[in-house]
């Protein structure tokens, strides 16, 4: 295995769909690879201390730290968001659902900045969901400030804060959500917009992101800031805590936040309920954001099958970032990268990478 992936690496670096990055794979509480490659910024190479922010594969990790707080109180994801957050407008939906994208709350009545969470509040408290369940539509920016605000309401804290005092630093993850040292941003490498070569390619998906107004183009936006590559090689970004994107994190950081979410990490702050909740698909079928079939558990996406293989739940994050556990093997796989993709779900170079670790399936997933 460790052949191949070096192999099917090289190939990305070679092939240019990948100007640096890096891939780590861990199994049962040891580390099986470690691999990087490339330039972390122009003539800087990437080394396996190199940070990046990971975007939307923060979600899982996020999501782990509010069902650990809710697990410590006695509770589970059953509990309705009500009975923490009175004026949330549908108070009767569980916290399971609420992290499995089906509120509805993916897009917001008006935009709120990503680093005013009073205001973020006061706007969800007075939108209208976009559809009710069963039905569900990824929620990528309004995911951050609901677990936040839940996490304040049970614990005082907010998630970063959690995150930091109760997983990050007692396991020396170098997987940050805010609390970010400043004298370390040297080792954060400079994302890379996506290389359009010719026209924007055209999906459902595609055309009602750049569709202004629409609702798939609101809930990428109703949250406002770091909304750029530009924007995200910032130390504000960097140490903004988002819980929705606002992780920054080696290879290896995310490969050993799964193993201790496995319990498979001396010292881990994971009840095993905490992993049996995360791998329990809550919903599964057409996309009202992503306008394709997906599949999420609570915090989790559990399908396709291509990414997350074997039963095995993760995160994928934009540009091509993503993470995963597969419970059964006790596998857990990271890979991150500076050059970013179009789209939501990664691309061939991670597929390629999968490929090699002989955990992909012979489906593929369709291209948003």
């Amino acid at each position: 295995m460790n052949n191949r992936l070096r192999k099917a690496f090289a190939l990305n670096i070679e092939d240019g769909v990948l100007c640096g990055g890096g891939v780590c794979v861990w199994k049962n509480g040891e580390e099986l690879c470690s691999i990087c490659g490339g330039d972390a910024t122009t003539g800087v190479p990437w080394t396996e201390q190199t940070l990046v922010p990971i975007y939307s594969a923060t979600k899982p990790a996020a999501a782990a730290c509010l069902l650990q707080a809710l697990y410590d109180c006695c509770r589970d994801p059953e509990l309705p968001v009500g009975v923490l957050w009175s004026a949330f407008p549908q108070p009767e939906l569980t916290i399971g659902e609420l992290l499995s994208h089906q509120s509805g709350l993916a897009a917001l009545a008006e935009p709120a900045p990503i680093d005013d969470l009073l205001k973020c509040r006061q706007v969800i408290e007075r939108s209208t969901p976009l559809w009710s369940p069963p039905q569900h539509g990824y929620h990528p920016q309004t995911f951050g400030p609901m677990l936040d605000i839940l996490m304040l309401e049970l614990t005082g804290m907010r998630v970063c804060d959690y995150w930091e005092q109760c997983v990050r630093r007692p396991l020396n993850l170098d997987f940050y959500i805010g609390h970010f040292p400043f004298e370390q941003e040297s080792r954060v490498a400079e994302l890379r917009a996506p290389r359009l070569q010719g026209r924007i390619p055209r999906s459902p998906f595609m055309s009602a992101y750049y569709e202004l107004g629409s609702a798939v183009n609101r809930a990428f936006h109703s949250i406002t800031g770091f909304e750029s590559p530009r924007e995200m090689n910032s130390y504000a970004a960097h140490n903004c805590g988002s819980p929705a994107k606002g992780g920054v994190a080696s290879p290896r950081g995310v490969a050993m936040f799964y193993q201790a979410l496995l319990r498979k990490l001396p010292g881990s702050p994971f009840a095993a309920e905490v992993a049996e909740w995360m791998s329990c698909p809550l919903c599964s079928g057409f996309d009202h954001t992503l306008l394709q079939h997906t599949s999420f558990s609570c915090g989790a996406m559990c399908e396709p099958e291509s990414f997350f293989p074997g039963g095995g739940f993760g995160h994928a994050g934009a540009g091509g970032s993503i993470g995963f556990c597969v419970p059964t093997t006790g596998l857990s796989f990271a890979f991150v990268m500076r050059d970013m993709e179009t789209g939501v779900l990664p691309g061939e170079r991670a597929l390629r990478l999968l490929r090699a670790l002989g955990t992909q399936s012979n489906s593929t997933p369709e291209k948003l």
